[in-house]
């Protein structure tokens, strides 16, 4: 069988990436020819043409810093952005006080964004407004001064980084969200096509294990039944894919990526974290409960809704004490806006009147403690109607807002 890639990677900003490094090479030599054509009016250029040696050995040989968000770290951003303030700061050593008063450009010159655009990409627009601001500073202080054109480079070049930065932010969160929807997309396919295998075969064998076995009575009989239950089971674990797969979006070095994580069984205290019921009800289905539910999750903090659970399997304790192995049962999840209400009935012969009462009088208080009691816990309700000859229906009824205990019994 093909092997299935489970992390997705993807992105938007290497393009940005790859722009960077070809800015960096392009300014640096800008710089330098923008110095050659003013080598006369320098005081001392032998300070300019040493600067300018070492800015374009640099420049080549972090080139491969900049071809991506991994190796582009911070300490070599740290270095990056150092070197530009250096530049700006040694033109009031290499040059002369009448061209920088007459706003002649700085040592790196535009080189200096550059390295500011690789904080933005890298961090964002907080890192982009960090660097922009030190250069700013720099800027005013190599001036003497904060001249008009001086100011009106400070805010070209601190507005395009922060502009810049938040785009990527913007893209990268784009990116989380486009790969977690193509992860549950392929999760979804995959879980069809294991369904119509499964559909294609154990499950028609076990329906037909449970038809064979009924007919012959018997032993037979028995592994007929079980044959059912699993049935149930299975196709309910194939069909309705209750509990998805926890996925944490993360940024890489080539861009998001979404894994498939595992949850923590313990919950905080408070409860708050709300859980699907339908995942708590679904085990109860076999061959003779049959589990109806909605179609959307139905969300209840933890302790509330393991509570509601254990309160539905004891109605259904009662079911098979009472009226026996082979009674045939129906669990309906009903979820309404201000309350979740499930309902049990079976196909018994009924609760006579009185029974119940004089059952707790004789100190058998399955239905006052396990049900009642659980739903009373909550601030909801439990509801027993019972017509002698038609059955018993147990509507438990539980707020949206329950909390419950924390832990269970």
């Amino acid at each position: 069988m093909a092997k299935r890639e489970r992390v997705m990677r993807m992105s938007v900003e290497q393009p940005l990436w790859r722009a960077l490094t070809g800015y960096r090479v392009l300014t640096v030599l800008y710089a330098i020819g923008l110095f050659a054509t003013a080598y006369d009016t320098f005081t001392r250029p032998w300070v300019a043409v040493a600067f300018f040696a070492f800015l374009l050995v640099w420049t080549l040989a972090t080139l491969p810093k900049v071809a991506g968000a991994a190796n582009c770290t911070k300490r070599f951003l740290a270095a990056d952005l150092t070197v530009a303030l250096v530049g700006i700061m040694l033109t009031r050593v290499a040059d002369s006080g009448a061209r920088i008063e007459s706003g002649g450009p700085t040592l790196p010159s535009i080189w200096t964004a550059g390295a500011v655009l690789a904080f933005a990409i890298k961090g964002g627009w907080r890192w982009a407004a960090f660097a922009s601001t030190l250069v700013a500073a720099a800027n005013i202080v190599e001036r003497g001064a904060p001249t008009r054109d001086t100011v009106h480079n400070v805010i070209l070049v601190w507005v395009a980084s922060i502009a810049i930065g938040y785009v990527v932010e913007v893209a990268r969160a784009s990116e989380r969200t486009l790969a977690r929807a193509l992860e549950i997309e392929a999760a979804t396919r995959e879980r069809e096509r294991l369904a119509r295998d499964i559909h294609d075969g154990v499950l028609q064998v076990l329906a037909m294990v449970q038809r064979r076995g009924s007919a012959l009575g018997g032993e037979a009989a028995e592994l007929g039944r079980m044959a059912g239950e699993q049935e149930v089971a299975l196709r309910t674990l194939v069909s309705g894919g209750l509990v998805p797969v926890s996925r944490v979006s993360e940024d890489a070095a080539l861009g998001a990526v979404v894994r498939a994580v595992d949850e923590p069984d313990d919950e905080d205290p408070a409860g708050t974290d709300a859980v699907d019921l339908r995942a708590l009800l679904a085990p109860y289905a076999t061959a003779r409960v049959t589990f109806s539910e909605p179609g959307a999750p139905v969300p209840l903090t933890p302790a509330a809704a393991r509570e509601l659970a254990a309160a539905v399997g004891a109605a259904l304790d009662n079911v098979r004490k009472h009226v026996g192995a082979d009674a045939r049962a129906w669990i309906l999840v009903e979820d309404e806006p201000d309350a979740v209400i499930v309902s049990v009935r079976d196909d018994g012969p009924g609760i006579p009147e009185g029974r119940l009462a004089q059952a707790e009088g004789e100190g058998r208080l399955g239905v006052a403690l396990s049900i009642r009691g659980r739903l009373r816990e909550l601030g909801g309700t439990a509801e027993l109607i019972s017509v002698p000859g038609q059955g018993t229906e147990v509507e438990l009824k539980v707020p949206k807002d329950a909390r419950g205990k924390a832990k269970t019994r």
